[in-house]
């Protein structure tokens, strides 16, 4: 397998003088250290979608939706048992009792309306019924992002978050620390963002509920990247929120070519407004210890000259990002 990823020509580079410490494999498209998680081999396009349908563990919470067939039987009164499908609006019409909304009720609520409509029209004096659902009609739940297996889940009743995203393959190893769920029209706040460690007392995903409608979306982890003059250029996952300075950057980009013009290496930034930001970088005085190396911002870019004759233009840079190999750093 050829580890060295390819870019322009431009930016290709000589024999290395430094080496990182840390190795990770690259894999296809991606890298990944060896030990949890390693040999995830599953590239994050041209994954097919899949559907999936979910049952609710305890029925006792189901809500019950349109397009359900209710079953239902009153005791002692065979003449008014019958089955019942919920219209468009949530509703069910029955014999004698006429329209009763029921939509997002339980099957325990819904038995005790038709109870009371019952009793209050003076049909039964002590009526008792019975609900059971004959045929279900589930909403999907659309998984998307950095997972394995993205596509749509039937989903019939609440399910935690982790439930979910385990249903759709887990996350890939480029996953980040933040997932979106968007909420049906209708649902205030429509929008939510969950952030959670993949630590194992972390319960966020555990206590987060993904209702029938949602979209939830695993965002991808923020990206450095390092480019030019150093030995193994290309992007690195920071995982869980990580944080990398200057000096780490180039330690996981092998260091810098023998080539390199480290005095005229620069940080590349792209500010929320949109415009970008150049920033000279005192390499040598960083390396002797006399300023502390600038932490880096998920989307920046290192720029190392591989001469101080040739530079290669801003927009040429940010080009070549759309190219570079993707690491993983944890």
């Amino acid at each position: 397998m050829v580890l060295a990823p390819v870019f322009l020509g431009a930016l290709a580079f000589s024999s290395p003088t430094a080496h990182a410490q840390l190795a990770p494999q690259k894999v296809g498209g991606t890298s990944t250290f060896d030990g949890p998680g390693a040999g995830d081999t599953e590239p994050t396009t041209r994954r097919r979608l899949t559907t999936l349908t979910v049952v609710p563990e305890d029925f006792s919470g189901l809500q019950l939706a349109p397009g359900f067939l209710l079953s239902m039987e009153v005791y002692d009164a065979p003449e008014l048992s019958t089955d019942v499908r919920i219209d468009t609006h949530g509703d069910i019409t029955l014999p004698m009792i006429g329209s009763i909304h029921v939509a997002g009720q339980t099957m325990t609520e819904a038995a005790a309306a038709i109870e009371t409509r019952l009793k209050d029209g003076k049909i039964l004096n002590n009526p008792q019924v019975n609900l059971n659902v004959s045929q279900y009609a589930g909403s999907n739940v659309s998984v998307l992002g950095e997972v394995h297996n993205p596509g749509r889940i039937e989903l019939l009743a609440p399910h935690s978050l982790e439930d979910i995203i385990a249903l759709a393959g887990g996350e890939t190893q480029l996953a980040g620390n933040a997932i979106e769920i968007r909420h049906p029209e209708g649902v205030n706040p429509q929008k939510e963002m969950v952030h959670y460690s993949r630590s194992s007392d972390d319960m966020t995903l555990v206590d987060t509920k993904v209702r029938p409608g949602d979209t939830v979306t695993v965002r991808r982890a923020g990206v450095v990247y390092v480019l030019g003059g150093v030995n193994r250029p290309g992007g690195y996952i920071m995982q869980e929120g990580g944080e990398l300075n200057l000096t780490q950057a180039l330690s996981l980009a092998y260091g810098t070519t023998i080539n390199a013009a480290v005095g005229s290496m620069r940080l590349i930034r792209k500010m929320p407004d949109g415009q970008v930001q150049e920033t000279a970088l005192a390499y040598r005085d960083i390396e002797k210890g006399k300023i502390p190396p600038p932490r880096l911002q998920a989307e920046d870019l290192i720029y190392v000259p591989i001469s101080k004759t040739k530079t290669v233009l801003t927009s040429g840079l940010f080009a070549s990002t759309s190219q570079a190999a993707l690491y993983v750093y944890h």
